[in-house]
């Protein structure tokens, strides 16, 4: 046997038991999940690209059929209702034979609308999950998406098995081959487009298939913490290139970010010192911390460097103080990853949905639960010269306390942002982006 294939039958004993305790806390005999189905475009004919439901995606790898289903009890072996049409207009996908297919029961699916015959009769004593009410409703589904078990299904994500490790590992792997072409885009000029079309090349992705729009952002364009619109030409001087840039495997995500300059200087000497910091912030992940902790430690470490470049005339400590340091690094130290980017359950004190809020200062802290082993983060420090949050802060009293010509020096290379993605052990971080051979 594979050590894929144990390591996937132990994931499915896993999820069969976490079925088994949603199922009891709501009372059911069941869950049905529907992956999905394809959208219609407004006043079109051609169809959104499909997505599939992560509730769907944590059973297996099948990313990219519609209209398949999940029927589980949490002790018979999982029926998969595979999707497989008779259609000469589209490619339809192959009959199952994978790795995964010893562990359901299949059937095949020729129309959608004929699911019904492979669904429970009792539906009432049944819980459809997934994104479709009308057909939930239409196959006489009542109890749908029910809070209780949604709730213990996404806190117990965070915890990921030995098969979703190595999905993520080989995510990182790809993510890290298109990272190193892009680099070498940006090192030639190309634009930021090009340099787009450099990371698909190497990831061997479509845009679709990307776990979210790369950030592909050049000079000033660094500052946009989204940059979603590449330009097409390339500017007259490359000076900075962020890139925030994923992949995925067999539906999970790699979540990857570095900053370059073309030219050595202070700036360059700036994004080393921000490699560092977030090397010093994975040093701190471990079971039993809070992962807010490493917000405001990330803040700590932000307040000195703008001290020790001269961008604050001020101490570490006193530019903490003044709170000047949201302006320069706006958004949260990171997430949960896995299948999804931004992966559920950050905010969850418990399995049963009590919840954890960010603190009041860093209201766009993406997690706050407590760290454990088999959980998987981002860890992402950033320092950016973003237009309007300078405005903002000249227009306070703690204006008087910037430099502001050194502002206007660093303002041209946009921003920074590190970002590595980590699996917590109980005696070790594995750093995924470093050990798979990114710097």
């Amino acid at each position: 046997m594979s050590e894929l294939k144990a390591q996937f039958q132990q994931h499915i004993a896993v999820m069969q038991a976490r079925t088994r305790e949603a199922l009891q806390r709501e009372g059911l005999d069941g869950i049905v999940i529907h992956s999905g189905q394809g959208k219609i475009k407004f006043l079109d004919d051609n169809y959104y690209p499909f997505a599939v439901s992560p509730l769907f995606k944590a059973w297996l790898p099948v990313v990219d059929n519609p209209n398949c289903w999940l029927i589980l009890d949490g002790e018979s072996k999982p029926k998969l209702v595979f999707y497989l049409p008779v259609d000469f207009w589209h490619k339809v996908p192959k009959e199952p034979n994978d790795f995964w297919t010893d562990e359901f029961d299949i059937h095949l699916l020729a129309k959608p609308n004929a699911v019904e015959k492979y669904l429970p009769y009792d539906k009432a004593k049944h819980a459809y999950l997934g994104e479709y009410l009308e057909v939930a409703s239409a196959l006489g589904f009542s109890n749908v998406n029910p809070d209780r078990v949604l709730h213990y299904l996404h806190y117990h994500r965070a915890y990921k098995t030995d098969y979703e490790k190595y999905c993520m590992r080989e995510a990182n792997k790809i993510a890290i081959q298109g990272h190193r072409a892009a680099e070498q885009a940006f090192r030639a000029g190309k634009s930021e487009l090009d340099i787009h079309l450099a990371y698909l090349a190497a990831t061997r992705h479509t845009d679709e298939q990307l776990p979210y729009p790369s950030i592909i952002a050049l000079n000033e364009n660094a500052a946009i913490l989204h940059n979603s619109v590449r330009d097409i030409d390339a500017p007259q001087q490359s000076r900075t290139f962020l890139i925030d840039a994923g992949a995925q495997y067999h539906g999970y995500a790699a979540d990857i970010t570095r900053t370059y300059v073309q030219q050595d200087g202070e700036f360059a000497d700036l994004i080393r010192h921000m490699d560092q910091v977030n090397l010093d912030l994975i040093d701190m992940l471990k079971p039993g911390i809070e992962y807010a902790d490493l917000q405001f430690k990330a803040h700590e470490k932000v307040a000195q460097l703008l001290s020790d470049f001269g961008i604050v005339n001020l101490s570490g400590a006193d530019t903490l103080e003044q709170g000047i340091v949201s302006t320069f690094f706006p958004h949260g130290i990171g997430h949960f990853l896995g299948l999804q980017v931004h992966d559920v359950g950050g905010h969850m004190a418990d399995d049963r949905g009590t919840a954890k809020p960010s603190p009041e200062s860093h209201p766009f802290l993406r997690c706050t639960r407590t760290v454990e082993a088999d959980q998987v983060f981002t860890v992402e420090p950033g320092l950016y010269f973003i237009d309007s949050l300078l405005a903002d802060l000249r227009s306070t009293p703690e204006s008087k306390y910037i430099n502001w010509d050194k502002v206007a020096e660093f303002k041209p290379y946009g921003g920074i942002r590190i970002e590595d993605n980590v699996i917590v052990h109980a005696d070790r971080n594995e750093n995924m982006t470093r050990e798979g051979g990114l710097n």
